[in-house]
């Protein structure tokens, strides 16, 4: 039964935490109940994670309380993945539903026990566990728990031949995926969940999104991506200075009342001002005048007056990138581009990018992106074609390893750029620029946060003065407000550029041209993200209403429509492991098969099936045979999807 929705699943009172002598959290309240879906923002280093924590239970608050429901069963993702390393990818999933598995075991050995039991009393003991393990099952959806583990890590992309891979020979990426995976797969009625779409690809965010909206959790999530956050939130709360402001929607939403609060607040701070000058100067000049009584008592008014408070806001650094020199109308021309590893990336690649032109490269995470931006640049050879650089043109590089920042080496001296040497002045200033004030231009790189990293080598690429800007998931570690900031500096820039960025915020404001790099092409569209998707939106209606005349068609004709598979395979050579079937066709085998199989799982729950131990014995030999049957039906399956039959 879900909670009720007038439930209080977490109860945060007055919570104070610091390290150090700076307050993190100053008294944090707010409440989370059930169909909430929170947002919570502010910027870098506001100690978001540090009440994640406190509210998931992994660290103590200083004082106040977090008080937790017995109804709220937490869910929490941690930033940093804790695995078993000698499990399997699909074991390790598997591991998050291990109160289920167990109840699968417990129901399969109470079978076992009532088909052998000849004790009437036994068995009546026994059939009574079984009526209560049957309803849990049943309740928990026990008998479709491959299907939902399959489920989740099919939208989290990882193949089903790495389903057997070890934990350990994961890369960060897919760990911090797992990790999500197996969250997701509890189904925890309150999930706290810190930067799930970081590092995920555009698409397998976009599912995220879509499975977030159709659970019924309350949720809290820390997230940079603006997108997401307006998707899958219905209430933000900004922590600002220790201290937690509640406002109703998503982030959009807030910014609005956000900048309506500011305003009055704003009115409100300035009235007070101008009417406390007027009484201070009012005093100054008749403290020992004629009205020094009338001003005795505006000097008591005064010091009983209620200050209205400064306003408190974000304030984003104020990043940009100087005028660039002029180049050539074409910036880079590639003609007949291929490249790849141990497989194909892209290839028959040709392009022109002309001056002032704003390119974003979008596609899947290992489809190539980082490799063309390198091939471009002339950092790494094609295998195939020949690209150039147009007359004038100088590139700057920002590299999402930041590898061309030296961390032994204080932030002022790090941003020194190759083509001109600025003084210690002008590099404070730059600095200053991108938000690294005071004595964070002395620390060592490598003693700054991530953020912080990330925009000392903005700034570096801003004391290159390019007139080609080459972006390379320039916004992973930058907060909100940040992220903003470069989308207006990008905007005002005035040279070309090419950005790779998997925020999709920022590519649809900042692109006038995107390269999408599909799994069988390269497509480039004219405009920015919001015209991609209406482009993919037609091109899905088109392809949905010709798969329907076709099935009209060959409804009629199918007959003529037999021939060798070669005609059938556009072109594919590769060696297929099972006979040509359609999609269409397999996927109405399997749900046949699957109802099938749902239908011997409900009768080996019969307590009168139960009682004959033959027939518990002949259908658990029929659902093994379905499910090998299934597991095939599935490989063939994605065989004919990747082939597109």
């Amino acid at each position: 039964m879900p909670p009720a929705p007038q439930m209080i699943l977490l109860d945060v009172a007055d919570v104070k935490k610091r390290f150090g002598p700076e307050p993190v959290l100053a008294g944090a309240t707010f409440e989370l109940r059930p169909g909430d879906r929170v947002g919570l923002v502010g910027p870098n280093g506001s100690g978001k994670t540090t009440l994640l924590r406190i509210l998931a239970g992994k660290d103590e608050p200083d004082s106040g309380t977090c008080r937790v429901h017995a109804a709220a069963h937490l869910g929490y993702l941690e930033q940093q993945p804790d695995f078993s390393p000698q499990l399997t990818l699909h074991e390790e999933a598997r591991g998050a539903l291990a109160d289920l598995v167990s109840l699968q075991r417990e129901a399969v050995e109470v079978a076992d026990a009532i088909a052998e039991s000849t004790d009437p009393a036994e068995q009546k003991r026994l059939s009574a566990r079984w009526d209560h393990l049957q309803h849990e099952l049943h309740r928990q959806d026990a008998y479709n728990l491959e299907h939902r583990i399959e489920r989740v890590l099919d939208g989290l992309r990882f193949r089903r031949e790495s389903f057997d891979q070890p934990v350990a020979s994961l890369s960060g990426g897919e760990q911090n995926r797992l990790m999500l995976a197996k969250l997701l797969l509890a189904e925890p009625n309150v999930m706290i969940l810190d930067e799930p779409s970081n590092h995920l690809d555009i698409e397998t965010t976009e599912w995220l999104e879509s499975f977030l909206l159709e659970s019924s959790a309350a949720m809290i999530l820390v997230s940079h991506d603006r997108y997401f956050l307006d998707r899958v939130t219905n209430r933000t709360l900004e922590l600002f200075h220790g201290t937690v402001d509640s406002y109703a929607g998503n982030f959009s939403a807030y910014c609005r009342q956000k900048e309506q609060r500011l305003l009055v607040e704003r009115r409100a701070y300035e009235k007070q001002r101008i009417e406390i000058e007027k009484a201070e100067d009012f005093i100054r000049r008749n403290a020992y005048g004629q009205k020094h009584s009338q001003a005795e008592d505006r000097r008591k008014k005064l010091e009983r007056i209620e200050r209205v408070a400064s306003p408190r806001e974000i304030s984003a650094p104020a990043m940009s990138f100087p005028p660039p020199a002029r180049s050539g109308d074409i910036v880079i021309r590639a003609e007949g581009v291929a490249k790849g590893f141990d497989r194909p990336l892209f290839d028959h690649l040709s392009l022109d990018v002309m001056r002032g032109q704003r390119w974003a490269v979008l596609g899947p995470n290992g489809c190539g992106k980082t490799t063309l931006l390198r091939c471009l640049l002339g950092l790494l050879p094609p295998d195939e074609g020949r690209i150039s650089l147009g007359h004038g043109v100088m590139p700057g590089y920002f590299d999402q390893q930041l590898a061309a920042l030296d961390d032994d080496l204080p932030a002022l001296d790090a941003i020194g750029a190759k083509h001109k040497r600025l003084n210690q002045q002008q590099r404070r200033n730059l600095l200053a620029r991108f938000g690294l004030v005071g004595d964070k231009a002395l620390q060592k790189v490598g003693s700054l946060s991530g953020g912080e990293r990330c925009r000392a080598a903005l700034a570096r690429l801003a004391a290159a003065e390019a007139n080609l800007l080459v972006l390379d998931e320039p916004t992973n570690h930058l907060d909100l407000w940040a992220s903003e900031a470069l989308e207006k500096a990008i905007t005002r820039f005035d040279g070309t550029v090419l950005l790779v960025s998997h925020d999709r915020y920022l590519v649809n404001r900042v692109a006038d041209h995107l390269l999408a790099i599909e799994p069988d092409r390269v497509h480039v569209v004219e405009g920015n993200y919001d015209t991609y998707q209406m482009l993919l939106s037609r091109a899905e209606s088109e392809m949905t209403t010709a798969v329907g005349q076709a099935a009209d068609l060959s409804h009629n004709t199918a007959a003529k429509n037999v021939g060798p598979v070669a005609d059938l395979s556009h072109g594919t050579a590769r060696k297929r492991r099972f006979p040509y079937r359609k999609v269409a066709d397999l996927e109405s085998e399997i749900a046949e098969r699957e109802t099938c199989l749902d239908r011997l799982q409900h009768e080996l729950i019969d307590p009168n099936v139960l009682r004959a131990g033959q027939k518990v014995r002949q259908i658990k030999a029929q659902i093994e045979e379905l499910r090998a049957a299934l597991e095939k039906l599935h490989e063939h399956w994605d065989e004919a999807v990747e082939l597109n039959w």
